[in-house]
């Protein structure tokens, strides 16, 4: 055994242990960075990582962060010369982290020598080495622990509708408090989605900061799953100089010069969203693309050219400009608004009657949804005169207590914000959902201010409402038709013989969805299921039709009934399919009910983009300050029209009579004269909203807003033509093409009217308005046995399918209810002039 010791071994373990930690602090420390010398350049083919590094170049330039020139210059004669080693040599201190890749694929990384330097509110590109052993040509990607949303809640179901499930992806469920990052590889052209395969190449990383200051964060690259290196060595922790981002103050003028609000989207080339959707909360919201502020408020941004787009709401033009945004000084922006439409000059006054500030796309962490000011900023920033926040079961404690029995105080003389109810989520909801509006007080008798002890049926809750003063409807109102299954039912109630078809006289005791002869596509005077299937397929891409829905939703589910019993103010349209949404309508209203119609969203459940995507004009005249009251109650007397915001009827008038005031006398039958101011906008989203877009599923899907139909796009259309049509008891009886320029455009019509009907005008599927009654020699509205039978038909369906969700006590006085309604419907089925 050799016992002669060197003077390494004669030194301490631990003084070793300090010498030994010490040579390796001096190869990575410097600046206050964990940092690698330059990497040692490896062997490579001098033509194609020459391309590679020019491409690099091109995209430096094009996001705003160029290589120095002098550097570039070099660069460029290595690339011309393919000098694969100088090459290298000159572009490796801009690297900042170095990834391998070995022979099995594994993931290594290390820190590379350039500076870490953010800039907070913006992504910052950096250079990323990746040295591959494995040749593979897979996708890399970046991550970070500090990386991801700051919220945690939003459903991913309604993320899902609207096609933006991403922002659901790693929530904030532990509430942490340092993800202030955000990291992605831009691989977008003239970079690659891919490696190349290519021994040594270089890649383009951007990250993103929320914060400012010195912030350390951990650096994780890998090929795909499984592919990062044993330990810890497939990330590397950098320690970043974030320089604070620029408080941007806003100068915001109205279409008269007057101080308002705004919806913003600010974006930089390569389309990201400032600031940053992943890292919002209130008063922005992260799952919308835009933000809103007042006149004199700030945002916070990015050095560098953005661009701003600006607007107001539907009613105004859409404007876009770039700005330069400077760390150097103090900054503003203006932003003058224009509008292309006012419908307050015409007495109209707008509102959303159905948004939400918690539940679906609302988050629950950190808070239990969104504050009033919140909300009012929404409202505003879209040009509303009135926001209707409806507490219901999502966050229901902490929400109900911005309830008042008037506008909330944040309300401004000519913009209402005002806290009132949707049974859903508890309650009446497998009975339908409830919107419940103008409320004096929100606790339902016995119910102690909880969810607890509501009716499981609707007609007593709206029935309280009204008894104090409310106003009161059914959202989200499409009632859906799945044919296979209407014609099995068909078959299954009417097939006496049992022999799978129906005869002229089975099918007669029944509703059919066209007459027998146009159904028995073989005339073989028998209905097969394939037929009913085929029949059913055709009626629900027509309005009005006797398709009878499924039954089984959770929208206007009891309508038919609580109409009959006098207790239902409105149905709601605008944000679920058209078809669906005014076919329930046209068939109520030819039974003679006073149903009237009024637009909502259902912010952020059916639509999470924006109040007011469906919204309603009252009609009040000329307003200093409005009062929520009597807006509330021109929609229960019809003295409004429903709309998507580009399109408008400023004035409809049936032989000078406007809906919602008193009815059209005739003695006898005869001609009335129908007068229109009618204008849309000059550009309007290409959608399935708007009509603009074909729904892959046909007609019966136009005007949508629950669900997109088709990949999310932000083109605009602009200039066409809109058809609009006038219609009486569901059928058309007029029509004129009329230009989308933005101007308004007056139209007449003549009309003969031979027994007492409802007529009202429409564009499908942006604009209707509600009706204006003609009533000849006194009779009463009864213009179609079939609409009436559509109807019983509908609630002898709803009470078999739900029955047993109405509490047991309850059960005994809904039946009755329910039979009563049926009566009624007969009856008025055998009142109809097509029957007598």
């Amino acid at each position: 055994m050799n016992v002669e010791r060197t003077a390494w071994d004669r030194i301490s373990g631990r003084l070793r242990n300090v010498i030994f930690m010490t040579a390796c602090l001096s190869c990575f420390l410097v600046s206050g960075n964990l940092l690698a010398e330059s990497p040692a350049a490896a062997a490579v083919e001098g033509q194609p990582l020459a391309a590679n590094v020019k491409r690099l170049i091109s995209a430096l330039d094009y996001l705003g962060a160029p290589l120095p020139a002098p550097l570039v210059q070099k660069l460029n004669t290595a690339c011309d010369q393919r000098d694969a080693a100088a090459i290298q040599k000159l572009l490796d201190p801009e690297v900042l982290c170095l990834v391998s890749l070995n022979p099995e694929v594994r993931t290594k990384v290390a820190r590379g020598p350039a500076s870490a330097v953010l800039q907070q509110g913006g992504f910052t590109p950096f250079v990323v080495k990746v040295i591959n052993q494995s040749t593979v040509t897979r996708q890399l990607q970046i991550s970070s622990p500090q990386a991801g949303p700051v919220y945690s809640g939003g459903a991913l179901s309604s993320l899902k509708r609207q096609a933006q499930p991403e922002l659901n992806r790693n929530e904030n469920k532990n509430n942490e408090t340092d993800r202030f990052l955000e990291v992605e590889l831009f691989q977008a052209s003239p970079m690659t989605a891919q490696l190349s395969g290519l021994e040594v190449e270089y890649v383009l990383a951007l990250i993103y900061c929320h914060e400012s200051g010195k912030r350390e964060a951990t650096l994780a690259f890998d090929v795909g799953a499984g592919t990062q290196d044993i330990g810890f060595r497939g990330e590397v922790p950098v320690l970043f100089d974030v320089r604070p981002a620029v408080r941007v103050q806003l100068t915001i003028k109205d279409f008269d010069g007057r101080p308002t609000a705004a919806r913003l989207l600010f974006r930089d080339s390569q389309g990201h969203v400032f600031p940053l959707q992943a890292k919002r909360l209130a008063p922005d919201f992260f799952f919308q693309p835009q933000i809103y502020r007042h006149d004199g408020e700030t945002v916070m941004l990015p050095v560098g050219e953005l661009e701003m787009e600006f607007s107001r709401g539907p009613e105004y033009q859409r404007l876009t400009r770039r700005v330069k945004i400077s760390a150097e000084a103090e900054q503003t922006l203006e932003v003058n608004l224009k509008r292309w439409v006012n419908p307050r000059e015409f007495g109209f006054y707008s509102g959303d009657h159905h948004i939400h500030a918690a539940g679906c796309s609302h988050y629950d962490n950190p808070t239990k949804g969104v504050s009033p000011q919140d909300m009012f900023n929404q409202v505003k920033g879209e040009g509303l005169n009135v926001g209707c926040v409806l507490t219901w079961g999502p966050c229901f404690d902490v929400q109900r207590q911005f309830f008042s029995s008037t506008a909330d105080r944040v309300s401004e003389p000519l913009t209402l914000l005002k806290y009132d109810l949707e049974i859903s989520g508890f309650g009446s909801a497998a009975l339908g959902h409830v919107c419940l509006l103008n409320l004096q007080n929100q606790t339902y008798p016995g119910t102690l201010g909880t969810t607890t002890g509501w009716p499981t049926w609707t007609v007593p809750v709206m029935r309280w409402a009204k008894q104090q003063g409310g106003v009161t409807g059914f959202p989200h109102s499409a009632l859906r038709v799945n044919p296979p299954f209407a014609a099995q039912r068909l078959i299954e109630d009417l097939d006496q013989d049992k022999t799978g078809t129906l005869s002229a006289q089975e099918a007669a005791s029944g509703l059919l969805p066209a007459a027998f002869q146009t159904i028995d596509a073989d005339g073989n005077s028998q209905l097969t299921g394939d037929e009913l299937t085929q029949a059913l397929e055709q009626a629900a891409d027509q309005l009005p039709n006797l398709a009878v829905p499924e039954m089984n939703g959770g929208g206007a589910m009891e309508i038919c009934v609580s109409t009959a019993e006098g207790v239902c103010d409105f149905i709601s349209a605008m944000d679920t399919e058209r078809i669906p949404e005014w076919n329930t309508w046209y068939h109520i209203l030819n039974c003679g009910f006073p149903l009237k119609v009024s637009g909502e969203t259902d912010f952020p459940c059916m639509s999470s983009r924006r109040v007011g995507q469906g919204r309603v004009y009252v009609q009040l005249g000329q307003q200093a300050e409005l009062d929520f009251t009597q807006w509330c109650h021109g929609i229960r007397q019809g003295r409004a029209y429903v709309s998507d915001g580009y399109a408008h009827a400023l004035e409809f008038q049936v032989n000078d009579g406007a809906p919602g005031f008193e009815d059209i006398q005739l003695e006898q039958p005869g001609k009335v004269k129908i007068t229109a101011k009618v204008a849309f906008a000059p550009e309007t989203p290409r959608a399935v909203a708007y009509g603009l877009l074909d729904p892959p599923e046909g007609r019966r899907a136009a005007g949508d807003t629950r669900v997109l139909h088709a990949p999310r796009n932000s083109e605009y259309v602009t200039s066409g033509n809109r058809l609009v049509e006038i219609v009486m008891n569901g059928a058309v009886v007029g029509q004129q093409s009329v230009p989308a320029d933005g101007e308004i455009h007056a139209l007449q019509f003549e009309v003969p009217v031979e027994t007492s009907s409802w007529i009202a005008l429409r564009q499908f599927p942006q604009l209707h308005t509600n009706p204006v009654n003609v009533i000849v020699a006194e009779q009463p509205i009864r213009v179609s046995r079939e609409s009436a039978l559509w109807c019983a038909e509908t609630i002898k369906l709803l009470w078999k399918n739900r029955h047993l969700k109405i509490a047991e006590p309850e059960r005994k006085a809904a039946e009755q209810t329910y039979q009563r309604a049926i009566k009624v419907y007969q009856q008025r089925a055998e009142e109809a002039v097509d029957h007598r």
